[in-house]
């Protein structure tokens, strides 16, 4: 017997349509349907709810076509949804171990050793495990902070770091910028679980 298949729930759904507008302002109501497998009226619908709750707002660019945009409270509801869907997912150990196993790999490549995980908390813990397998070493786990001077403080007792890998779950956009701020984007990095859009990501290797 086939099993039925399952509808996103109306959280995940609020997080796909965040996450397609900042992506992609010009983003389209039926590629949005059809990343999300979801029916084009009822993405149509939560367009219009998160543009009346105020997380988005929209403009006109030319030829007679919209873009979305997210506002300030809406990147703050789309952090907060991350954390909340990311914890509550089935797969979230297994997406962050196969993350953070990509990410070390490709870190030890760059010849990048002493690191810091930016953030405590289940992705930290899992980070922490998977480093052992790579030739990496994780000095610690600083809090996540979005002021650079508080972040500079938390890596200052690790010494001379490599790199540093975020690992908040909440608020990861503005922990990555602080962090890439105070040491590079050269030398920060974080797993795409935690959808740091990628004009603020770390530039890739040969890049």
């Amino acid at each position: 017997m086939r099993a039925a298949r399952r509808e996103p729930s109306n959280d995940a759904i609020v997080l796909g349509v965040l996450d397609a507008v900042e992506r992609n302002p010009s983003v389209t109501q039926r590629s949005v349907a059809r990343d999300l497998g979801i029916a084009l009226g009822l993405v149509n619908a939560y367009l219009k709810r998160c543009l009346n709750k105020g997380l988005i707002k929209i403009g006109q660019v030319p030829p007679r076509r919209y873009a979305y945009y997210l506002t300030p409270r809406g990147m703050s509801e789309k952090s907060r949804l991350t954390a909340t869907y990311l914890i509550d997912s089935f797969a979230f150990f297994r997406q962050a171990q196969s993350q953070c196993n990509e990410l070390f790999q490709k870190i030890a490549a760059l010849g990048q050793q002493r690191l810091a995980l930016v953030g405590s908390g289940d992705l930290a813990e899992i980070a922490r495990l998977v480093a052992r397998d790579h030739l990496v070493e994780i000095a610690g786990i600083v809090p996540a902070s979005v002021d650079v001077v508080a972040l500079s403080a938390g890596l200052d007792p690790f010494g001379p770091l490599d790199a540093v890998v975020v690992t908040a779950l909440q608020q990861s956009r503005e922990v990555h910028a602080a962090a890439v701020a105070l040491l590079g984007a050269e030398r920060v990095y974080a797993p795409a679980l935690l959808r740091v859009p990628a004009a603020a990501s770390a530039p890739a290797e040969g890049g």
